[in-house]
């Protein structure tokens, strides 16, 4: 769900792997309808197992009911799935169909090769996507992708040490603990721990768009935002007051945090609080069972925030044949039925409304439930304030490379630096990226 991306706009590659990818396009793509058939051709992350075998079985249960489409389901590594598509797009050789790693949808659309869906998907479908994803896939009032899934991101808990330690937590969103009783709360677990390293934000996923994803939500809640989204300029955005002061916040944690090089803080007990997302949660519960604690990010000042965005489908334009048959196949993988069998297979939040409603983890009383009330006050659809919660990722072409910056940043204040410097640096060089591509007007 969260993967390392390059810039969606000049993108270098390889000519032999362009070549390669070109000739793959070329080979597996779509075909002109032959006897009434439409073969179309579709692109999707390799993912997990699970989530590989539902999507595969899903399509051909689409395919055995269907006498007028034939689908041709390629799937590639999810570390280089954004390299393969761009190549496939400079090629203009893309999918008719494909998955988009939800903060990329704009340079896609920059580059012209995502249709509308508006017409295309049934209205009852598209008002059934959850706020986050349908803001995820919505620009200036048209819809470009539909997702099955959405991300839930916040901060487990150990209740059997939150106990020892006599600290008390939150129990909804309204009552996220404070910047200053966070501090506190880590000093009280840290005075009855061996070495104080209580706290696991994943140090070991490394630096990439992990830092972005669980970290842009601080500068919200500080008050703050990476870039003007209108202008798309960094300058007193990327390097204002309210981001310098969430990674001031974030760097007064260092000392802290566990380096989980083994990727075991949580589930050894070895801390008592992870910063992360609804894809550790089988772990997290098989290793500590009632003692799991699911609590809201800690709030800067303008609420606690979270992050949304996951991957989405998008149609390619083109031949509106094989646009046509490439929203019946995604009408099906929305149904019900579908949404829950694929969340149920990657535990992420289901992507409809009605099926949120049937999720045992995600209902009113589900243990997840904290991750589906996030997303149902996503600030992009509701005006920014204490009122929403879950923050999308800016909306920008050149969205890869300003993550790639942030996360450097970011980096630094875990690491217990001033994150300053790198602040400023980053906020220089968007700015000069912003200005090679006109602006991407």
């Amino acid at each position: 769900m969260l993967t390392e991306r390059s810039s969606v706009r000049n993108v270098t590659l390889p000519a032999a792997l362009v070549a390669v990818l070109v000739l793959a396009a070329g080979c597996g793509g779509s075909e002109e309808p032959a006897d009434g058939v439409t073969t179309i051709q579709v692109w999707a992350h390799d993912g997990t197992p699970a989530e590989r075998a539902v999507l595969e079985k899903q399509v051909a249960e689409f395919d055995a009911g269907r006498d007028d489409v034939t689908v041709d389901l390629q799937f590639w590594p999810e570390g280089d799935y954004n390299d393969r598509l761009q190549a496939a797009v400079a090629a203009g050789t893309e999918p008719d169909v494909f998955e988009v790693d939800g903060p990329l949808i704009d340079g896609y659309l920059y580059q012209g090769v995502v249709a509308r869906l508006d017409d295309l998907i049934e209205p009852s479908t598209q008002a059934a996507q959850l706020p986050s994803l349908a803001s995820q896939g919505t620009r200036d009032g048209h819809l470009y992708s539909v997702g099955l899934f959405d991300s839930g991101l916040g901060l487990y808990a150990d209740r059997r040490a939150l106990r020892r330690a006599r600290v008390s937590w939150p129990t909804s969103i309204e009552e996220a603990w404070t910047v200053e009783e966070f501090a506190r709360v880590l000093r009280r677990l840290a005075d009855g721990d061996e070495d104080g390293k209580v706290l696991d934000v994943k140090l070991n996923y490394g630096v990439g768009e992990w830092l972005t994803y669980g970290f842009a939500p601080l500068v919200a809640s500080a008050g703050g935002r990476l870039i003007d989204p209108e202008t798309l300029d960094p300058l007193g955005e990327l390097d204002g007051p309210a981001t310098r002061r969430a990674l001031e916040v974030a760097r007064s944690w260092a000392s802290y945090l566990d380096p989980n090089g083994d990727d075991e803080a949580f589930t050894s007990r070895r801390v008592a609080l992870s910063w992360v997302g609804h894809w550790t949660y089988r772990d997290y519960e098989a290793a500590l069972g009632d003692d799991l604690l699911v609590l809201p990010l800690p709030d800067l000042g303008n609420g606690t925030k979270s992050g949304q965005g996951s991957w989405s489908w998008s149609i390619a334009t083109g031949d509106e044949q094989r646009q046509e048959s490439g929203a019946a196949l995604l009408e099906y993988l929305l149904a019900d039925e579908q949404v829950l069998e694929m969340a149920d297979a990657n535990g992420a939040v289901p992507g409809t409304t009605s099926a949120l409603a049937s999720s045992e983890l995600y209902t009113e009383d589900g243990p997840l439930r904290l991750f589906a009330e996030q997303l149902l006050r996503s600030c992009g659809n509701l005006a920014p304030g204490p009122v929403c919660v879950t923050v999308p990722r800016p909306s920008t072409p050149g969205y890869a490379f300003l993550s790639g910056q942030f996360a450097l940043a970011v980096s630094a204040a875990l690491d217990g630096r001033d994150a300053g410097p790198a602040l400023e640096d980053a906020a220089q060089a968007v700015a000069d990226d912003v200005a090679a591509n006109a602006g991407y007007r």
